[in-house]
């Protein structure tokens, strides 16, 4: 693999004019070859699923590589068993997907006579899919398996922030996909820049809303339709009277995954104000159950490079300038710099950065409410989170969060599962993305739905049509009612 995987990388697309020719054969094979058969569509999800499993080795060293320190456990679960899900889930069901929808006739009088309506769902073409840094295999084949699934070709351009495991991806879908079915373009932001520009058919974009933004300009010139899946600051709710040590335990587990390098992750929680010092407390606790040995724990992930971590440093040091008090859980790992220590940032107000960007790192601000308007309340002033976690039993204050917030998934009394549900679409609203991918969703989103009708042989239509006469006019006056 490592042979081939530096063939891969230097054969790569590097250059707008190479891409451009990738792409042109893309569309090529699609219009010479049609719509490709259920059969052949699992098999290029099989395909996947075999490289996911055969190279679970690689991935895990590739990421571990790329980051400094990261736990293959985690890979193993999140990048590879992970990605093997939505193919799989996608595997079992695109038959059921692909078949047409029958729809009622208008009006349905035409139906008794034999004419019919439905949906068919055609492959849209090629599909370009711009992969993160953070979990860039899972972010990868996530999509790829609703792109597959609705018999669509597929560029790729992952992230140059983790270059060992995009060169491993151009060598593993390289070896496994004839160019002109799916291809990966490696570079830096000049690439990524030229390929955001390209005609595709459909283009998928995981990142940041100021990138998310460009993205989409770039692709308006060719009216591309893109979804958009950006992130944002995902509040945690806990409710007055909810166990606080099971809310800190799962907050902290989402929060302190891939060290919060996570566009789900809970951003911030809202607490009432007598349960801050407990939830302090407990979540202490939890994080050191996950990761006893603080920052420095194998477990525990390091900063993906110097730029993030001065960035997430800049961040503690301004809201500690402003009056916040920094709580750190654990020891500091003082052999890899790549690492920040958890913490909880208390006293925070708005005029800090901490609560205006997204934070993306082990850090976790705690707001005080002192009632659940106050909470949905600070939750509608801000941009529409990707995800909103709620914590609390069925009833009349969970009900109201659930009906009066909006974001682009909720999760109750957990953090980040929602994604793992491969039934479920995922996507954001507003500032955090547009459409969503995963299940059947996915594959609508990635297809083209065109309306077929059926005429019957007797045509009640020709009624309407000139001359008119006492038949048109009986008819109009029994719409116009």
């Amino acid at each position: 693999m490592a042979a081939a995987s530096k063939k891969a990388a230097t054969e790569a697309p590097a250059d707008l004019a190479e891409m451009q020719g990738i792409l042109q054969r893309q569309k090529a094979a699609h219009l010479r070859d049609g719509a490709p058969t259920a059969e052949q569509r699992v098999d290029r999800l099989d395909r996947c699923i075999a490289l996911l499993v055969d190279n679970r080795a690689a991935i895990e060293d590739a990421l571990n590589t790329d980051f400094g320190a990261r736990s293959r456990d985690a890979t193993a679960l999140t990048d590879v068993s992970g990605s093997i899900g939505p193919l799989r889930h996608a595997k079992d069901h695109l038959r059921r997907w692909m078949r047409p929808e029958r729809r009622k006739t208008t009006p349905p009088i035409l139906g008794l006579f034999g004419a019919r309506a439905e949906v068919r769902f055609q492959p849209k073409g090629v599909v370009g899919i711009i992969s993160p840094w953070n979990f860039p295999v899972n972010l990868t084949f996530a999509p790829l398996a609703g792109v597959l699934a609705a018999g669509n070709r597929a560029m790729i351009k992952p992230s140059e922030f983790t270059p060992k495991t995009t060169e491993l991806l151009a060598a593993m879908l390289g070896e496994t996909f004839a160019e002109e079915q799916v291809a990966v373009a490696t570079g830096g932001p000049e690439v990524g820049a030229a390929f955001s520009a390209l005609p595709f058919d459909h283009l998928i974009f995981t990142g940041s809303t100021a990138v998310g933004r460009a993205v989409m300009r770039a692709a308006s010139d060719h009216l591309v339709p893109v979804t958009l899946e950006l992130g944002g600051k995902s509040p945690a709710i806990v409710e007055p009277g909810f166990p606080l040590e099971r809310a800190a335990a799962r907050i902290a587990a989402g929060k302190l995954a891939n060290a919060g390098q996570t566009c789900i992750a809970p951003d911030y929680a809202l607490l009432r104000e007598a349960d801050i010092v407990p939830f302090i407390a407990a979540f202490k606790a939890a994080a050191l159950r996950l990761y006893p040995g603080g920052a420095a724990d194998p477990a525990f992930a390091a900063i993906v490079n110097a730029h993030h971590h001065a960035r997430l440093e800049g961040l503690i040091a301004d809201a500690s300038a402003k009056g916040a008090r920094i709580v750190e859980i654990g020891a500091a790992d003082a052999a890899n710099g790549q690492k920040l220590t958890p913490a909880l940032v208390l006293d925070a107000t708005p005029e800090m950065r901490i609560l205006q960007e997204e934070i993306f790192g082990p850090l976790l601000p705690l707001i005080a409410y002192r009632n659940v308007d106050e909470a949905i309340a600070y939750v509608n002033a801000r941009p529409r989170p990707l995800a909103l976690y709620v914590f609390g039993e069925d009833g009349p204050a969970r009900r109201k969060i659930l009906e009066r917030t909006t974001s682009g998934n909720v999760t109750i009394n957990d953090t980040v599962m929602h994604y793992a549900i491969d039934d479920l679409p995922f996507g954001g609203v507003g500032a955090s993305g547009m459409g969503a991918y995963h299940g059947e969703e996915g594959f609508k989103a990635l297809s083209h739905a065109k309306g077929v009708f059926e005429q019957a042989n007797w045509n009640l239509a020709s009624l309407l049509r000139p001359p008119y006469g006492r038949v048109a006019d009986a008819v109009l006056a029994r719409l116009l009612r």
